[in-house]
């Protein structure tokens, strides 16, 4: 290859990067091992399209080369190719060109998960449980939720045909739906609390509007009446926009309050973020739910109130990811979200796991280890090198049982079962025992069973009496399998209360909409009742939030 035309495709390949256009200009003695670097890639790159002896498709490898070089990186600096970006859109937007319908793999079909209310697929009748089994007259068997997003989305106003299979209906149900802009409300549900003056506001993310919505939640609730405490619900919230945590928190805290901090390599990535407003609600009792889905900005948020005594945050330990990343614009409408900073709360620590995980090589080794602890404004110690520790923990865990129960989508099932058989449920529904005992009988029918922990551990034991020829142990083994599936029969009667729950919420869903779900929700959430509890006992609530 002559000289003109390996400069040509190095710059090529740095423009497909994109890293050094507009970030940042190497140091003088990084020039050389990164034009070096650049021009081995381009080499071998070329090399293997052109000589290599099978075909080669070059974007696949190029994607390769790139997915190779971040599996080095933390698990969130990521290439996004152009159907990528669309989602980067509808995670800072909040809004999107669609039919409304959310969609996952349910029993290894492309399945209606719920239909977004007020859009065209919700409009229309398109049910959560629903099969989508065609769209645009292509069958969906060999197509991934990717592309079926891709073609439910659109300009808005043009149409797209899709067909659905609903159980109880002997034909595929066909459907024209109208493509049009879904906005994505972050605040899915605000009000007060059924016979209380709590107000409770459920934030799902943080995209651009969520400091506006958030906002006027709580300027509606507080004008309506004097609030005795405020639920914000941050559970399986993944976070988004650091701007917007930021905005939420001050609502929050006084004024001049540090809310969160960043440092990264780049001078302009050393920031400290202080509350520049006046709080909405200064003195008002205060609950932060989250648990080990809440990451990202929803960690700043609980962090911050956490750090600065604010209030009680509830629940389980959060994600754990303290980075901060910013989308660079790279050619042919590609993207690279970049991790460019840390982010650490009003006392100093980081939340981010020391592990990233992930399957990535790389283990951040600056991180404060849990021995390292840090202050809140009221001396109470909080640790770092991980999520945000709840000041109160609820125990929700799932048994084996209820796990393999929501991996083998049978609650969802069973919903669309018990759907296709009546017509309405009220919302104040609740599944009797006779309906318990018909789950478990259409479980049965369905051969469901699933291996407990013991039984995995006998299993092993099993393995190695057989590697070792002793067998002498087959009466004790035979009464443990026994004792253990005698066990697990019980297991359904020990945990029929959650069951009960777990069916009532899915059955509720086919019926009505978001809100009235959440609503319905709240007699049976465990979080909830424990935020009302402390809510209403203020030397608990003040007790918390003191040195011990």
């Amino acid at each position: 290859m002559n000289d003109l035309r390996r400069t040509a495709l190095v710059f090529v390949v740095a423009s497909a990067f994109g890293i050094l256009i507009g970030a940042f200009w190497p140091r003088d003695d990084d020039f050389f091992a990164i034009r070096k670097s650049f021009e081995i890639y381009g080499g071998v790159y070329e090399e293997l399209v052109g000589s290599y002896v099978d075909d080669i498709e070059p974007e696949r490898l190029m994607r390769t080369g790139i997915n190779a070089m971040l599996a080095e990186l933390d698990p969130f600096t990521v290439f996004f190719d152009e159907a990528d970006n669309a989602d980067m859109d509808i995670i800072t937007r909040g809004s999107y060109g669609g039919v409304g319908l959310n969609v996952g793999v349910r029993n290894g079909r492309i399945t209606v998960i719920a239909p977004i209310e007020g859009a065209s697929g919700y409009k229309q009748g398109v049910r959560a449980g629903d099969v989508i089994v065609r769209v645009e007259r292509k069958g969906t068997e060999d197509l991934s939720i990717s592309d079926v997003q891709t073609l439910l989305r659109g300009e808005p106003g043009t149409t797209v045909e899709i067909a659905v299979e609903r159980e109880g209906t002997q034909d595929p149900i066909s459907f024209t739906l109208t493509r049009e802009e879904v906005k994505l409300n972050n605040v899915s549900f605000a009000g007060t609390l059924s016979g209380t003056d709590v107000a409770y506001i459920r934030l799902d993310r943080f995209a651009h509007e969520a400091s506006r919505e958030v906002r006027s939640a709580i300027e509606s609730l507080s004008n309506e009446r004097e609030l005795d405490g405020l639920i914000l619900d941050l559970r399986d919230n993944p976070g988004g926009l650091l701007d917007a945590a930021v905005e939420i928190t001050e609502m929050l805290v006084p004024r001049g309050s540090v809310v969160v901090s960043t440092n990264g390599r780049l001078p302009e990535t050393k920031r400290v973020y202080r509350s520049g407003k006046e709080p909405i609600l200064d003195d008002t009792p205060l609950v932060i739910l989250v648990n080990e889905l809440s990451a990202s900005a929803s960690e700043i948020v609980a962090g911050a109130v956490q750090d600065l005594d604010r209030g009680v945050v509830i629940g389980n330990e959060t994600f754990g990811k303290g980075l901060v990343q910013v989308v660079r614009g790279l050619p042919y409408n590609t993207s690279l979200k970049i991790t460019t900073s840390r982010y650490y709360t009003p006392s100093g620590r980081s939340i981010q796991s020391a592990n990233y995980g992930f399957g990535h090589a790389a283990k951040d080794e600056s991180m404060p280890r849990d021995a390292e602890r840090f202050s809140t404004s009221n001396g109470r110690q909080v640790r770092g090198g991980h999520g945000i520790e709840p000041d109160v923990t609820v125990d929700d865990s799932p048994s084996p049982l209820e796990r393999a129960l929501h991996r083998k989508a049978a609650f969802f099932l069973y919903a669309n079962h018990f759907a296709a058989t009546r017509d309405s449920v009220s919302l104040d529904f609740v599944p009797d025992d006779a309906l318990i005992d018909d789950f478990e009988s259409w479980l049965a029918s369905r051969d469901f069973s699933y291996e407990t922990a013991a039984e995995h551990a006998l299993d092993q034991v099993i393995a190695s009496l057989t590697a070792s020829e002793i067998r002498d142990a087959d009466d004790e083994v035979r009464q443990l399998r026994e004792a253990m599936e005698a066990e697990k029969h019980a297991g359904f009667a020990r945990h029929r209360e959650k069951i009960r729950e777990r069916l009532r919420s899915e059955i509720v869903a086919r019926y009505h909409g978001e809100q009235d779900q959440i609503r319905s929700s709240f007699d049976y959430d465990e979080y909830v009742r424990e935020a009302l509890s402390i809510l209403a006992d203020q030397e608990r609530y003040n007790e918390i939030l003191s040195v011990q």
